[in-house]
């Protein structure tokens, strides 16, 4: 008999031990860091099939999107791409002297900020930056990454046509658009996939825990992209704007882009419909192939099974103008300027909806440092929308700030303003008037309204300004 108990005794004891080791290993597998996949794609605005474009084929972001939160009211804080992605990787805001265009560079202007790669690297994540993250992906290089930021030779005018460079300009840039017989390999935003792809199966057999950031260079002009992007579209029945004009009572300063005038229109002449036709068209053709390179992105990250565990975060760094007003481009503070793509995947959390919340680029980095439990420093000035992602129907932000050179700007749910440095002033009613066709600040009834607006603006400069 004691025998018999000493047997079944140890028998207990073994399967008490082993079962003990298996919720050690279990609650080390929970207890795995969240990594980061953080997507930029230059230049892209609202453009996509899960954001109601139904002219535009993107099947795998739009995929990505029945897996994820879509924010259907996310704003940039500088409509530019230096500037922006310098305040988004620091959560700090534009004034007057800061982040102010695309030269704009964290080392130099916020030298002491902790920057968003910075703070995973140092919580023990290995940071990766390949492709276009900061502008110059040099800037804060050492504070960020876990090794030196990777780019592609040639930049993003690498050119496959001979009739591309027939005219050269003053700026150096060739033709904005070609559509070569050339395969998805042959430009650089492909190298980028690739490079990120490789760096993906690295972490899947090392284990390591990664803040992956992404950066492609399209649909940023010129439009190069391979031909079969191309003929994804029908370029007559491609629809173009239909304000082709400047906004009623628009201010003097009101601009659009000059960049798009750096490069030749080859046999277009601006301002025609064919002109609009071909600048749309490559646009799509841009977006559709770097459509493609993200799919293949995350197919590798579904295949890897690292999925599972890997926040997914896709932003497009400012809006842009397609031909509304007869702007092309971003550089002002309208709501097609303003306006980003922002969908963000978090294992366990909302997936395949759509949420109404404002909120500003600057929110993303307190946000992902939630979510991985990393603490972030107390000057940031954005705000964590992890609240957001477990209910999606909540409210957020009451406004978003944006700053473009001689313009401040306050979006809210129904309005749009902005206030230049010379006094002059916008207001739309978006409810009503979603293109901003018409100015109604000096209109009696939005009196009200617009003292709102302006002491709010007064309320987000301050902050803007607290940081030293």
């Amino acid at each position: 008999m004691n025998k018999f108990f000493t047997y079944a005794f140890g028998l207990a004891l073994l399967f008490m031990s082993c079962k003990n080791e298996k919720d050690k290993t279990a609650g080390t597998q929970e207890q795995k860091p969240m990594n980061v996949l953080f997507i930029a794609i230059d230049d892209l605005r609202t453009e996509l099939g899960c954001y109601d474009a139904p002219q535009v084929k993107s099947p795998n972001i739009d995929q990505l999107a029945q897996e994820a939160l879509v924010f259907n009211r996310a704003y940039c804080n500088v409509p530019v791409c230096g500037a922006s992605r310098a305040s988004l990787l620091t959560s700090i805001l534009p004034t007057k002297t800061r982040f102010i265009d695309y030269r704009a560079k964290a080392e130099e202007e916020v030298p002491n900020a902790k920057t968003l790669p910075g703070l995973f690297r140092d919580a023990g994540y290995t940071s990766i930056s390949n492709g276009k993250i900061f502008h110059y992906n040099k800037d804060v290089q050492e504070a960020s990454w876990s090794q030196n930021p990777w780019m592609p030779e040639g930049g993003h005018r690498v050119s496959y046509d001979p009739g591309t460079t027939k005219v050269i300009m003053k700026s150096g840039n060739g033709r904005v658009y070609e559509a070569p017989e050339v395969d998805e390999s042959a430009y650089p935003d492909y190298k980028i996939a690739q490079k990120t792809i490789s760096d993906l199966r690295r972490f899947k057999e090392t284990g390591e825990s990664f803040f992956m950031a992404c950066g492609f260079f399209r649909p940023h002009m010129p439009f190069y992209a391979p031909k079969k992007y191309w003929d994804l579209y029908d370029r007559d029945a491609i629809e173009i704007a239909n304000n082709r004009y400047v906004p009623e009572n628009a201010p003097t300063l009101l601009r659009g882009s000059g960049e798009f005038k750096s490069y030749s229109f080859g046999e277009y002449t601006p301002n025609t419909d064919e002109f609009h036709k071909m600048m749309r068209h490559g646009y799509y053709a841009c977006v559709s192939y770097v459509d493609q390179l993200v799919g293949e992105v995350l197919g590798e990250l579904e295949n890897l099974g690292l999925a599972e565990n890997t926040i997914v975060v896709i932003w497009g760094d400012h809006g842009w103008h397609l031909g509304e007003h007869e702007f092309w481009g971003k550089h002002n503070t309208l709501h097609n300027a303003l306006q980003v793509p922002l969908i963000v995947k978090v294992p366990g959390k909302a997936k395949g909806q759509h949420t109404e919340a404002l909120v500003e680029s600057v929110d993303i980095y307190p946000t992902l440092c939630d979510l991985a439990n990393i603490p972030a420093p107390d000057y940031i000035m954005g705000e964590s929308f992890k609240s957001v992602l477990d209910n999606p129907e909540q409210s957020f932000r009451e406004n978003a700030y944006a700053r473009f050179k001689k313009a401040d700007a306050i979006v809210t749910e129904d309005f749009n303003y902005s206030l230049y440095e010379n006094g002059e002033e916008m207001l739309y009613n978006r409810k009503l008037d979603p293109d901003e066709n018409k100015n109604v600040v000096t209109d009696v009834k939005y009196k009200k309204v617009l003292e709102d607006m302006r002491n709010t603006l007064k309320i987000k400069q301050e902050k803007a300004n607290s940081y030293k």
